[in-house]
């Protein structure tokens, strides 16, 4: 990756106006923010984020003549300059490296037009760029949910491509809520539990407050007592740090604090489509008195008062995607009992209180190029 963003290559595709480009940071971010399928994953930001903790990461664009972005795609093309070419589809793609081979990961991305020379451009690319980086296998994860009225076109057009279908490293069940509501009906929304706790929090003298850089210390030891507590693995303090650092101002610190003392805190971001729910943690203290579930409303409203337009609480068990999905009642009861056998349970009792609705993602695509390897890779793999 031209990590700075100060230099664009471009390479004319053979026979066509389309061109492959190394776009500038800004251009990129821009042309994410506005693109239908554009998630926080695909910024800039997430990609130094991970460059700092091991991975190399390279933008792909194909960008088309100012004069033909319309006849190509109005929706998703992007112009900072009349007098430059516009992106019509890209990439930002992550590689990690072991034993002199890679992963090459595109996640919640590629961004796509649904023009199948454009999109077949980009993905060819991509797979030029894998080999070249000695790849075992090029990973998608598209950001498109399996009830978009395209989803079944996408899948089959990727499977035509040749890649198949894979277990994906992002959540690819979640809840979303609709912040387009009004603050009274989206807390009107939530369960009477909820909302119970919220105000008992808020009666008995939890304080929220913004957190800023000088917090994280304290944010890790939350995340890591609730690490320990809860037996799953956390991040360190330089990656909350560069976390909380690289995506200002659409990340977002809440703490809160009872009798002078933080008992829970939440990192949020948003990006122009929604806000994320993404790294929390609580004493317990911060269980028993509610604060987590103040918490969540301040990063509800901060997300709404950015312009987002859902919130994603980030991850529940998959089988609850499933069992939505399904038309067969005897199919949806299996999968809410194979629900609760799942680690995220507990957490889903939590996030199924703010209500919203229960989605599911298409899944991650791999193409494979060292096959011996892949399922090796796949048993050592890490996010």
């Amino acid at each position: 990756m031209n990590s700075d963003g100060q230099s664009a290559v471009h390479t004319l595709a053979a026979g066509s106006a389309l061109a492959i480009s190394t776009p500038l940071v800004d251009d990129w971010d821009a042309f994410v923010l506005q693109h239908p399928q554009g998630h926080l994953l695909q910024l800039t930001a997430w990609a130094r984020l991970k460059v700092a903790f091991g991975w190399s990461a390279q933008r792909i664009a194909v960008i088309a003549p100012a004069e033909t972005h319309t006849a190509i795609t109005s929706d998703v093309a992007i112009r900072t300059n009349p007098a430059q070419p516009i992106i019509v589809a890209g990439a930002q793609v992550l590689f990690r490296q072991r034993y002199g081979l890679s992963m090459a990961y595109v996640p919640r991305g590629p961004l796509l037009t649904g023009d199948a020379t454009i999109d077949a451009l980009l993905l060819a690319t991509l797979a030029r760029s894998a080999r070249r980086r000695r790849a075992v296998f090029l990973r998608l994860e598209p950001n498109i949910l399996e009830d978009d009225p395209q989803a079944d076109a996408w899948h089959t057009w990727l499977l035509l491509q040749g890649f198949q279908p894979a277990v994906p490293i992002q959540p690819r069940s979640s809840i979303h809520l609709d912040l387009t509501l009004s603050v009274d009906r989206l807390f009107a929304g939530f369960s009477k539990g909820h909302r119970a706790d919220i105000r008992r929090a808020e009666r008995t003298g939890s304080r929220v407050r913004v957190g800023t850089v000088d917090d994280i210390p304290t944010f890790t030891r939350i995340m890591q007592a609730t690490g320990a507590r809860a037996d799953f693995s956390v991040h360190n303090e330089a990656y909350y740090r560069q976390a909380y650092t690289l995506f200002q101002v659409r990340s977002h610190l809440l703490l809160a604090e009872q009798e002078a003392q933080v008992v829970a805190g939440h990192m949020v971001f948003a990006d122009s489509h929604g806000g994320l729910y993404l790294y929390s943690g609580a004493t317990e203290l911060g269980l028993k008195s509610g604060a987590n579930h103040c918490l969540q409303w301040y990063a509800m409203r901060w997300a709404r008062e950015q312009g987002c337009h859902y919130y994603d609480l980030w991850g529940i068990p998959d089988a609850l995607g499933r069992a939505v999905l399904t038309s067969d009642p005897s199919e949806r009861a299996a999968l809410e009992a194979e629900a609760q056998h799942d680690p995220l349970i507990g957490v889903y009792r939590f996030k199924k209180g703010f209500g919203g609705r229960i989605v599911r993602y298409l899944p991650a695509y791999d193409q494979v190029y060292l096959a011996p390897l892949y399922a090796l890779w796949q048993k050592q793999r890490s996010p």
